[in-house]
C-alpha cells in the first residue's frame, strides 16, 4: 500500500470473497438451528452479564458484537426484515448466506461476478412473479379463524408455541381492535397502538387483553376516585410544583413582610393553574414531572385523578388516542395564563386497577383512535421478554395480512414451488445466466431442508417427496384441478411427512415471503460485488515530551 501512500492492508479477488463467505456462513450457522416450529433457543450473555434467551433471528444478531464488514450487512438485513415485515428474520439470513455461498462457487468456476449478479436478478424477478401469479391467496373478507391461523403459524416457532391457540385469539382481537382509517381512506392496523405490559407472577395462560391503553402508574393520592366516567384528559409536559423564578432572575426584597408574600404568591400561581385546569373541564391530569402535595389537594377536592411522572412515550400515545394536545406552558400569545378546553382529550372511562403487585391506570374507549393492552403474565423476566417478542412478531404477521388481504401457504411450500419453477425457467436461457438461475433455485431448498433437520426428520427423504409433488403440480400433463390441490403441499414436521398445508391452516403473510427473497438477494449481490478490501491502519500515537507523565527513555550507555 506504500505506492498509494496509504498505510494499511489490502485483500483482493478470491481471498476477499472467500473471507466474506466464511464470515456470513458463521453468522448463518448461529441462527439456522432456531428456524421453524422445532427450532432451538439461544442464550446470549452480554458484557455486563445480562442474559437473553430467544430464537428470534433479529434479536440474536442485534446482540452479537460483529466486527467483520460482510457480517454487518447480514445483521442489518435482519433488522430491515424485522422493521418492514416483523417476521421471517431467520429465514432471510439463512437464504442470503446460501445464495452467497453458491454465487461464490460459480465465481470459483470462472463465471464472472457480473453474470452471477445478472442471473440472480433475473431469478428474483421470475420468483416474485411466480409467487404473485400462482401462490398468493387473495381474500377480500378475512374471517377471524383465518387470521388466528396466521397468528398460530407465526407463534408455532416460538417459546409459546404450545399455547398458540390461546394467544392467537388475543392477538387477532387486539389487531382488529386498533383498526383505523387514514385521511386518504386506507385502513391501517398500527401495531404501536397495542401496548404490551409484562407482569411477574401466575402462568402465561392467565394473560389477558384489555380494551384500552394502560400505563403502570397510580393516582397521586388515595382520596382521588378510582374511576372517572366521560373523562377529559389534560396531558402536561411540565411540572405542577411550587412556582419558581427562572435561573438568573433574582428579586431584591427590602421589607421582611414582603418575603412571606412572595412565598405565598409562588404557591398561589400553582393553585391558579390547578383551578384553570379544573375550570376547563379536566378531570384526569397526566404530568411527565412532579405534582406537589399542596397541588394534589385541589385535584382531590375536585374529584379528579392526577398522575405524576408519566413516561413521555406513554403521554404521546395517550394524547394521540384521546385527541389531547400536549401542554408545555399555560401562557398564551398575550402572555396571560389560560387553558382552553380544546386542548383536552376525551375518553369514556379512566380507572385504576391493581394487577399483581402493580397499579395500572386504564384508558378505555378513547375518542380519536382505539388502543388495546395485552397484560402478560409469566414466571420470570426471561420468559416475559421472549413472550413479548413472540407476540410482537405475530401482531406484525396479522397486520400484514389484514392490510394486504393476501397470504401464502407455509411449511416450505412457497420455496419448493418457486425452486421447481426457476429450474424450468433456467432451461429457457441460452446464456451463462442459466447457471446462476439454477443455483438460485437450488438455494431456495435450504429453508425446507433446515426445517426438517431442526425437527429431527430425514431432510433428504422429505425434500425429495415435496419436490416430486410440486414438480407434478407444475407439469403440463397435470389437470388444473389436481394442480390446484398439489401446489399447497408442504411439510408436516410433527409427523415427519408431507401434507396439504392449506387444509391444515398453515398460513403466512405473502409480503413476508416476497420481502425475504428481495432482501436476501440484494444482500447476497451486495457482498458478491466486493472484490477488494482495504483496511486502513489506525494512526499511531506519538509520545510528545512533557505529556503523558512517563519517564523519558535513555539511550544505552548514557
Amino acid at each position: 500500500m506504500s505506492l498509494l501512500g496509504i498505510q494499511g492492508e489490502r485483500e483482493t479477488g478470491m481471498d476477499v470473497r472467500q473471507g466474506n463467505v466464511m464470515a456470513v456462513q458463521a453468522i448463518s450457522n448461529i441462527v439456522k438451528t432456531s428456524l421453524g416450529p422445532q427450532g432451538l433457543d439461544k442464550m446470549l450473555v452480554d458484557d455486563i452479564g445480562d442474559v437473553t434467551i430467544t430464537n428470534d433471528g433479529a434479536t440474536i444478531l442485534k446482540l452479537l458484537q460483529v466486527d467483520h464488514p460482510a457480517s454487518k450487512v447480514l445483521v442489518e438485513l435482519a433488522q430491515i426484515q424485522d422493521r418492514e415485515v416483523g417476521d421471517g428474520t431467520t429465514t432471510v439470513v439463512i437464504l442470503a448466506s446460501e445464495l452467497l455461498k453458491r454465487g461464490n462457487q460459480l465465481i470459483q468456476n470462472k463465471i464472472h461476478p457480473t453474470t452471477v449478479i445478472s442471473g440472480y436478478r433475473y431469478a428474483l424477478k421470475k420468483a416474485v412473479q411466480h409467487i404473485k401469479e400462482h401462490l398468493i391467496i387473495k381474500k377480500d373478507n378475512l374471517d377471524k379463524e383465518l387470521l388466528k391461523k396466521v397468528a398460530t403459524t407465526s407463534l408455532s416457532s416460538k417459546l409459546i408455541g404450545p399455547e398458540s391457540e390461546f394467544f392467537s385469539d388475543i392477538i387477532v382481537n387486539a389487531m382488529l381492535g386498533v383498526k383505523t382509517t387514514s385521511v386518504d381512506g386506507s385502513i391501517k392496523y398500527p401495531v404501536k397502538n397495542v401496548n404490551i405490559e409484562k407482569i411477574h407472577g401466575k402462568s402465561i395462560t392467565e394473560s389477558r387483553l384489555v380494551d384500552g391503553y394502560s400505563i403502570r402508574a397510580m393516582r397521586g393520592a388515595q382520596g382521588m376516585p378510582l374511576t372517572v366516567k366521560n373523562a377529559k384528559i389534560a396531558c402536561l409536559d411540565m411540572t405542577l410544583g411550587k412556582f419558581r423564578l427562572q435561573p438568573g432572575v433574582s428579586v431584591l426584597i427590602n421589607n421582611p413582610e414582603n418575603l412571606e408574600k412572595v412565598r405565598q404568591r409562588e404557591m398561589d400561581i400553582t393553585k391558579e393553574r390547578c383551578e384553570k385546569l379544573i375550570k376547563a373541564g379536566a378531570n384526569v391530569i397526566l404530568c411527565t414531572k412532579g405534582i406537589d402535595e399542596f397541588a394534589i389537594k385541589y385535584f382531590v377536592e375536585a374529584n379528579c385523578i392526577a398522575v405524576r411522572r408519566v413516561e413521555k412515550s406513554d403521554l404521546k400515545r395517550i394524547a394521540n388516542a384521546s385527541g389531547a394536545k400536549i401542554i408545555i406552558s399555560f401562557a398564551d400569545e398575550d402572555g396571560e395564563e389560560k387553558i382552553d378546553s380544546s386542548l383536552l382529550g376525551e375518553c369514556e372511562e379512566v380507572s385504576e386497577e391493581a394487577v399483581s403487585d402493580y397499579e395500572f391506570i386504564f384508558f378505555k374507549k378513547c375518542k380519536k383512535t382505539t388502543a388495546q393492552t395485552i397484560l402478560l403474565r409469566g414466571a420470570n423476566e426471561f420468559m416475559l421478554d421472549e413472550v413479548e417478542r413472540s407476540i410482537h412478531d405475530a401482531l406484525c404477521a396479522v397486520k400484514r395480512v389484514l392490510e394486504s388481504n393476501s397470504l401464502v401457504v407455509g411449511g416450505g411450500c412457497v420455496e419448493v414451488s418457486t425452486s421447481i419453477f426457476l429450474e424450468y425457467a433456467a432451461r429457457t436461457l441460452g446464456s451463462r445466466e442459466q447457471l446462476a438461475v439454477s443455483e438460485f433455485a437450488e438455494a431456495l431448498n435450504v429453508i425446507p431442508k433446515q426445517l426438517a433437520i431442526n425437527a429431527a426428520k430425514d431432510a433428504t427423504d422429505l425434500l425429495t417427496k415435496l419436490r416430486y409433488v410440486h414438480d407434478k403440480a407444475q407439469s403440463p400433463q397435470t389437470t388444473p384441478e389436481e394442480a390446484e390441490k398439489l401446489k399447497n403441499t408442504g411439510l408436516d414436521l410433527l409427523n415427519g411427512k408431507i401434507k396439504n398445508n392449506f387444509n391444515a391452516g398453515v398460513f403466512e403473510p405473502a409480503m413476508s415471503k416476497i420481502k425475504s427473497l428481495k432482501f436476501a438477494t440484494e444482500a447476497a449481490i451486495t457482498i458478491l460485488r466486493i472484490d477488494d478490501l482495504i483496511r486502513i491502519e489506525p494512526e499511531k500515537q506519538q509520545n510528545q515530551p512533557g505529556r503523558g507523565g512517563g519517564q523519558p527513555m535513555m539511550m544505552p550507555g548514557m
